[in-house]
This record gives C-alpha cells, structure tokens and sequence, in this order.
C-alpha cells in the first residue's frame, strides 16, 4: 500500500480538475478508436433514417396517359384524391394523339396509365398492374364526374340528392401514422444510451486502473487532490459523451430533413432535446460508479467483476425498455437514473404527462447529486490501494 496520504489543499490546486478533464479529453479524441467507432455510429443513423423512410414508402407522382380534355381534367381531379390517400402523392395528366400511342406509353413505362372513354364510362388501361391507389382515384373521380353530367341532364339537383350522404373522419390518436417511426426512434434513443454510457462508461474504469497499475495516481495524487482527480474524469467524459450524442442527435434531424420527414422531425423534437438532458444527468450518476469500479481494481484484468454492476445498472433499464409492458415502464421511467433511459423513449413515442417528466428530471438530478457524492467516498478510500481488488461492501466499511 502506498504511504502517500497527504493531500494538497484546495487553494494550491484551484482547478486541478479542469486539467484531468483536458487531459481525459485529448487523450481520447487521438484515439483512432474512438474517432472510427463515432465515424460509424454517424454512418448508422444516416443509413437508419434513409432505410426506414424508402421502406416506409415515399409520396409517387404518376403520370396519366389521355387522349382527350375531357380525360386529362378527370386526371386533374383525380390528383386531389392520390394526395389524400397517399400523403403527397399526385396525379397529372400526359396527353397523346391515338389511343395506340398511349398504350405503348405504358409498355414502354413512359406513363403509369391510360385514361380513355369507353360505352360504360371510363377504361383505366395499365401494362401488368395498375397502382390501386391511383385507380381507385380515377375511378371515384370519373363516377363522380358522370354523375354530376347526368344529373344536369335530368334536371336533378344533385346537391339535394347527396344531402346527407357526407362521410367525414376522426382520429383519436392522430399521432398513429408516425408509430412505427416513433418507436423506432425511441429503441434507437435507448440503444445509444446504453452503447455510449458502457463505451465511457469503462474508458473511465480502464483509465482509473491505467494508473493504479503504472503508479501513475501516486504522483498524480501528490499535486491533485483525488476528489478533484474524480471530478475531471467525471468533467472530461461527460463532455465527450455529450459531444457525441449532440452530434449523433443533429445527424438524425439532418437525414430527417433530407429525406423529407419533416412532419415526424416536428414531432420527436421535444423527445430528442429532452434526450439530452436526460443523458447528462444519468452519464453524471454513473460515471462515478464506473471511477470507483476502476479505484477497486488493481489490474485490467479484475475490471469484469468490479464494473459488474455498472452493467447490471445499465442493462436493466435497457431490458425494460424493449420488453416491460406500458405500466411498468410508467413507473421506472420516474425512477432515479434508470428513467434517465426509459423517460426518452416514452416520450418519443408521445402521450407523456408534463408533470411526469418534470418529475424524472428532479428525481435525476437529486440521484445524479447523491450517487456522485457516494462515489467520491469509495473513491477516495480505494484509489491508493494497489496491492489487491476491493469489493464492494469491504469498500464501505473502509475509513475515510
């Protein structure tokens, strides 16, 4: 055990943990690791945004083959009704001289579809298939088009006739249509959670031990107070996790953007601003437990047991949020740190009272306080020991 218990005051080393928090800093940004392993992450979810809006299918502009005004103006109509069924879809008419030359259009892929007159009405000629958005369109246009004619034929009042016969909508959950993607967005905020908050989570553990091992942290503890040497690692990983997080948090709003999801960026906004506060305050509360995992160990190899329950911490919450039913999830979400993970994901995917994450938000910054002022105790009883693991309880009972 070392004899090197004396501790400089805090005047002589006024700000000593800025310089840990620099040094954790730079240290980890040259890594080509962490640069490579944030290069994929950006790639990730540029790559999620695309695929998820392609599968979840894009507005089409089809295109309609006419031989005639009377054609194209049905085609016209008929855009209306694609944009309402198919949001920001639509319809526009191409006119040809023959109807041959039309159907060859098709074949050739030119056009989507024919529109020509028949004895019946109106015929909708395709190649294979006909896009049932599109003929259903067409259709309820062309019947309603003819209607109208053969009621001013027979000097029926067509309005008087429909009276009545009006169909609106209502949704209760208007919010319906954006729950595939909201979900989405609420496991993809978990997951990065959990990746962001182990992957610091043990550079922190690594470091510690780094210089328990070398002897570094005895000459580091003769010109740094150890409280102030845990507040820098503490500092400096925090603002590493949080740059990657703004970082990973702008990318998705930007690919959102790009690909037109304007309306579901809108939506998650609040959920992905609230995400980051939540993961400061719930990266703080842990990130002590991981330096004390690391002031318990005396070598890299004895980080599997002491960073255990760092893990078990993290990955309960985690399980939760893809497994637990509605109610349980209510309840953990206010929760002190864990719901730092569960109460993004409820609000990404909406209907989150205001109260309940103010709630959360209290319960995390009083847990964020406690868990850190715990840590910096453990810390400071087990830093100096180097000459074997400490566990846990023998931690607590150690004297300051």
């Amino acid at each position: 055990m070392s004899t090197l218990t004396r501790e400089p005051s805090d005047t002589a080393v006024r700000g000593a943990w800025r310089v840990v928090a620099e040094r954790e800093i730079t240290t980890r940004v040259h890594e080509k690791a962490f640069r490579y392993s944030l290069l994929a992450m950006v790639v990730g979810i540029v790559a999620t945004v695309v695929l998820t809006s392609i599968l979840g299918g894009r507005p089409t502009d089809y295109t309609v083959g006419v031989v005639d005004q009377q054609a194209a103006g049905v085609v016209t109509a008929a855009s209306d009704v694609v944009d309402r069924t198919d949001d920001g879809s639509s319809a526009k008419p191409r006119t040809f001289d023959s109807v041959a030359a039309a159907e060859q259009a098709v074949r050739d892929g030119d056009v989507d579809a024919v529109l020509v007159a028949s004895d019946d009405g109106y015929e909708v000629v395709g190649d294979d298939k006909v896009d049932s958005s599109l003929s259903a369109a067409l259709s309820s246009v062309a019947a309603t088009s003819a209607l109208e004619s053969n009621a001013q034929e027979q000097g029926v009042d067509l309005a008087e006739l429909q009276a009545g016969a009006t169909v609106s909508e209502r949704l209760l959950d208007p919010d319906a249509e954006d729950s595939g993607a909201r979900q989405l967005t609420a496991f993809v905020f978990v997951l990065l959670f959990y990746i962001t908050a182990v992957t610091f989570g043990m550079t922190i553990a690594q470091s510690v031990v780094q210089e328990k091992e070398s002897r570094v942290v005895e000459i580091l503890a003769a010109a740094v107070p150890i409280r102030a040497m845990l507040w820098g690692k503490i500092a400096g990983n925090t603002v590493l996790a949080l740059a990657q997080i703004v970082l990973l948090v702008v990318t998705g709003a930007v690919a959102l953007a790009a690909t037109g999801e304007t309306e579901l960026l809108s939506s998650i906004g609040p959920a992905a601003a609230g995400y980051v506060v939540f993961f400061v305050l719930g990266f703080v509360a842990l990130s002590g437990l991981w330096a004390v995992a690391g002031s318990l160990a005396s070598r890299q190899e004895d980080l599997g047991s002491t960073t255990m329950p760092g893990q078990i911490i993290l990955f309960a919450p985690y399980l939760i949020a893809v497994t637990a039913g509605e109610g349980v999830k209510t309840i953990v979400s206010m929760a002190p740190v864990v719901s730092a993970m569960i109460m993004p994901a409820r609000m990404a995917e909406g209907g989150v009272p205001a109260w309940q994450i103010v709630v959360a938000l209290l319960v995390n910054v009083v847990g964020a306080a406690l868990l850190v002022r715990f840590a910096a105790r453990l810390y400071g009883r087990t830093l100096m020991r180097t000459e074997r693991r400490i566990g846990f309880t023998e931690a607590m009972r150690l004297r300051d």
